[in-house]
């Protein structure tokens, strides 16, 4: 499935605000902690993230040495051709693609017909970001 749309980064890394995969779901990390290492052992580092597209809260604790998946954000724009309550049928600019997306909250009464949007396509999901 994220074939090709995602890339390994050391949990380490991670800042409030990056981008993980966690079970398979493009999350945004929304907080990360690091406990000291013990005698033996090594740093785990704690990510809470926060699905892009369900919202869910999901921890993950690790080896602060260990490498996550990151999902390789790709930003692209559509037109919009209909509306229906809160999904927009768009048409990708470069593709000519047409797809179903979610008005997000915050861009209701903003998304006409005949706007372009700019979507995020991260691993599988596509997300409306703004109206251009």
């Amino acid at each position: 499935m994220a074939e090709g749309h995602t890339k390994l980064a050391s949990v380490s890394s991670l800042q409030k605000g990056s981008y993980v995969v966690v079970d398979g779901a493009a999350c945004k990390v929304a907080d990360t902690q690091t406990s000291r290492p013990g005698k033996h052992g090594h740093a785990k580092v704690r990510i809470q993230a926060i699905g892009l597209i369900d919202g869910k809260k999901r921890d993950i604790v690790m080896p602060g040495h260990d490498n996550v998946e990151v999902p390789i954000v790709e930003k692209k724009t559509a037109q919009v051709l209909s509306i229906n309550g809160d999904v927009a049928n768009v048409m990708d600019s470069e593709t000519f693609e047409t797809f179903d997306l979610q008005i997000p909250e915050e861009l209701k009464g903003q998304v006409v017909e005949g706007c372009s949007v700019l979507y995020w396509l991260i691993l599988s999901d596509k997300v409306m970001k703004q109206v251009k």
